[in-house]
């Protein structure tokens, strides 16, 4: 189906799922004072005229041979030719656009020639053709079968240290292949401890060790340099079987040995890592979720602000265009003719923010647009066009800008759903907007405990004006902070600016879902809440 890559919407062909795994080697170096910091983007195509873009990777600091942890799910058809095209850039700035910045290469392929191979190893070519330096890419498949993770309790104690007093201590977890150690999963930085405990994490048994218990894992400790040149406070090599030992009041322990530092007659070890939870849970996958009764409950908010300009002028978005479609309308359809298939009674509230309102004309940041607080649903997209038509004349389009009382109101919605412990109701929020933000500060903070809920968050911005704070808000790189140092969950955020989709409303629905059903079953896998009709009572061991 269209949410998981297929090549059109509403596909029914069977299909396998399949995981991608990317590394590069010898990536062009394009900075003067430092190395790359490389990012690889994946693109389908599935129309056989436009790409969209499916995912990113994160960016790695200063690495010209990066190894990346985030990997990519797509569903393999056999019968059917699905291009690909990965592209590899190094991220100059915080700006949603990849073509802000220097473009290292690139490969175009089909998923059946990465499927056939397991292991592919291509050079990464320029635009125009020519190889880009010495540049490679890396592609491994692996088909998904095992539904099993591992989920992870990690501490460290006495780890060496590598500056005067400190270290900033980060784990790599490795798979062991007939080729080569796979990076499985990355932790993130603890800074200026030699002591760290770090987030709890899930890593898939297939990406971890195959699904075997008694296959080989290595784990590596490092201390994070910014230039990217990370030293080795030490590693061991394990079994999952083995950490599966350690509990919480007494780790499964292993020492941190450091090779260069064997010949020292009084050395030890460089630290201790201790494993103090490594359960096995079954995860179910979305479809799990949706054909198990887990209901999505999709809202709508439009932003009637002043800068979006006059509704009677051709220059504004929200032009009255008796000839065809604004911007906005144009978003809503592209998005909603998808979504509406996956809320089973097609009732969508809508709110609009920015406008006075009627009869008071007041300033309001989450009035209905059909003007009936009791009952804000429209019926289908359909009706959620006729009610924005009709609405649209009878505001006063005005400010500020303000994303928070939408993003609380359907929180408060996705907290009712949490507290029934089953994974029946998840909910999305699809804000259309032209980019301009006021309450940033209580906007995070709002993301923040949002990411807490079974809830995300799609911002279409419409328009062409300064979209930095969304892609501040789409936090790919790294977790969304409130200003009072609270850190997200979880990225719950997916931001696509429609400009880059003009003329392909199925790249853009594409683009804009791409990240939600991983989304949404990862947070209820993390919750271990099961689809409401789900026979499974345990997970398999």
């Amino acid at each position: 189906m269209a949410l998981s890559g297929a090549p059109a919407i509403g596909a029914t062909h069977l299909a396998t799922k399949v995981e991608l795994t990317i590394s590069c080697e010898n990536l062009m170096d394009m900075d003067v004072f430092s190395k790359s910091d490389p990012l690889c983007a994946l693109y389908l195509n599935s129309s056989g005229s436009m790409w969209y873009e499916f995912g990113r990777t994160e960016m790695i600091l200063n690495c010209l041979n990066p190894k990346f942890a985030k990997k990519f799910v797509l569903d393999y058809y056999f019968e059917m030719v699905q291009r690909l095209k990965f592209c590899v850039y190094d991220i100059d700035n915080n700006t949603y656009d990849l073509g802000d910045d220097d473009f290292l290469g690139e490969l175009e392929c089909t998923l059946g020639q990465i499927v056939s191979n397991k292991q592919m190893t291509r050079s990464l070519l320029l635009k125009n053709g020519r190889p880009a330096g010495r540049g490679t890419i890396t592609i491994c498949a692996e088909e998904i079968t095992d539904n099993r993770a591992a989920q992870f309790e990690v501490s460290a104690r006495k780890l060496d240290k590598k500056y005067l007093w400190w270290s900033d201590p980060f784990l790599e977890f490795y798979k062991q292949t007939e080729r080569t150690w796979q990076l499985a999963h990355r932790t993130e930085v603890v800074h200026n401890n030699l002591n760290p405990v770090w987030r709890p994490f899930r890593v898939s048994l297939r990406a971890l060790c195959g699904g075997d218990v008694e296959k080989p894992i290595k784990v590596e400790c490092y201390d994070h340099h910014i230039n990217g040149s990370h030293a080795l406070i030490g590693s061991f090599k394990t079994t999952l079987a083995e950490m599966q030992t350690g509990t919480s009041t007494s780790p499964a322990e292993f020492e941190c040995i450091n090779p260069k530092k064997l010949k020292k007659k009084d050395y030890k070890n460089s630290g201790v890592i201790c494993i103090r939870r490594c359960e096995l849970v079954k995860e179910f996958t979305f479809l799990d979720f949706i054909m198990g009764g887990c209901q999505i409950n999709f809202t709508i908010a439009i932003d009637f602000t002043g800068s979006n300009g006059d509704p009677r002028t051709r220059e504004s978005l929200h032009y009255i265009n008796p000839e065809g479609y604004n911007e906005y309308l144009k978003a809503i359809w592209a998005v909603g003719n998808v979504i509406q298939d996956y809320d089973s009674n097609k009732m969508f509230p809508v709110f609009g923010f920015g406008a006075q309102v009627p009869p008071s004309w007041q300033v309001s940041h989450e009035f209905p647009v059909n003007f009936n607080p009791s009952n804000p649903f429209c019926a289908g997209i359909e009706g959620v066009v006729q009610a924005y038509q009709q609405c649209l004349p009878q505001l006063k389009l005005w400010g500020p800008t303000n994303f928070s009382p939408v993003i609380n109101h359907v929180a408060c919605f996705a907290r009712q759903a949490l507290r029934q412990n089953v994974a029946s109701q998840y909910f999305v929020l699809l804000i259309i907007t032209d980019g301009v933000i006021t309450d940033m500060d209580q906007t995070r903070t709002a993301i923040v405990e949002a990411s807490y809920l079974p809830m995300s968050i799609i911002i279409v911005g419409v328009g062409g004006a300064d979209f930095s704070a969304m892609e501040f808000l789409d936090s790919d790189d790294k977790l969304l902070r409130s200003p009072f140092g609270h850190v997200a969950a979880r990225d719950i955020v997916q931001f696509v600016p429609f400009r880059q989709f003009q003329g392909s409303n199925v790249a853009l629905a594409q683009s804009v879902l791409a990240e939600l059903p991983d989304q949404l079953a990862s947070f209820f896998n993390s919750y271990k809440l099961k689809p409401p009709n789900s026979s499974d009572v345990s997970a398999p061991s």
